[in-house]
């Protein structure tokens, strides 16, 4: 898949470009990367599983990288759309692999452009191409635990409300929202723990900069809902809500 100079193509058919999905200037908070099952398996799906992972390239440059997973969701105590949203399919995910149980759908995991190439338009069709590598694996359906880009700026508002939130024209006012619902995703339910991270207040001092030394909310640069921090027990967690969006593959 071609749009001017950039290229887009499953990562199963570049595989040389596994090693550089990382070398993009991101705007993801510090926090994001300690996240346990983040940091246990993320870096591992593009070898693991890519025919369904993306890579678009300008030139000879990765400017923008998607991944998603097949999982089983008939299995006893599975669905498709978990509270525990994104940590618990990617864990669904490698269990699967391991156990060789089939999968019944696929689930986007994440979609990263490099800031030089926001606002182009590449974000949704980097989602275009994640939609054929699931319909080339068989799947009807790809599901999206949809981290809302805007959120963050209003981190005191619970998530049900703020998805509820549409513009004039009936569209969601988050703008990746937004591009999963104008490419055909419906919005389901929130994940409320689709990923949870602990650390000792040093840590979080660490990451964010902040003093983290009162009982409490925190809120951090970056997160959707405040962190809650523990200063008797010298602990903080947080518990970040995603939006469930479903695609149908036609």
């Amino acid at each position: 898949m071609t749009h001017d100079s950039i290229r887009i193509t499953p990562l199963a058919e570049r595989p040389e470009l596994t090693g550089r999905l990382y070398d993009i200037a991101e705007d993801w908070p510090a926090f994001i990367a300690h996240e346990p099952v983040a940091a246990a398996l993320l870096q591992r799906v593009p070898e693991d599983f890519p025919h369904h992972c993306v890579v678009a390239t300008d030139g000879d440059r990765v400017v923008a990288r998607g991944f998603s997973v097949p999982f089983n969701a008939r299995l006893d105590g599975r669905e498709e759309t978990p509270d525990q949203g994104w940590d618990r399919v990617l864990g669904w995910a490698y269990t699967d692999r391991r156990l060789g149980h089939p999968a019944t759908v696929a689930s986007a995991l994440e979609i990263t452009v490099d800031r030089a190439h926001l606002g182009r338009g590449l974000s949704y069709r980097m989602l275009e191409a994640l939609y054929a590598t699931a319909r080339e694996q068989g799947h009807r359906t790809l599901l999206a635990p949809v981290r809302p880009t805007a959120k963050h700026l209003r981190p005191d508002m619970p998530m049900a409300d703020y998805i509820r939130e549409q513009r004039a024209d009936g569209l969601p006012t988050d703008p990746w929202l937004r591009v999963h619902v104008r490419a055909g995703g419906i919005v389901e339910k929130v994940a409320p723990a689709s990923m949870t991270m602990g650390a000792s207040l040093a840590r979080w001092r660490e990451w964010t900069g902040l003093p983290f030394d009162s009982a409490g909310p925190v809120l951090v640069p970056g997160a959707l809902v405040p962190v809650q921090c523990d200063p008797v027990h010298g602990y903080a967690v947080y518990t970040e809500p995603n939006v469930w969006v479903r695609h149908r593959l036609g």
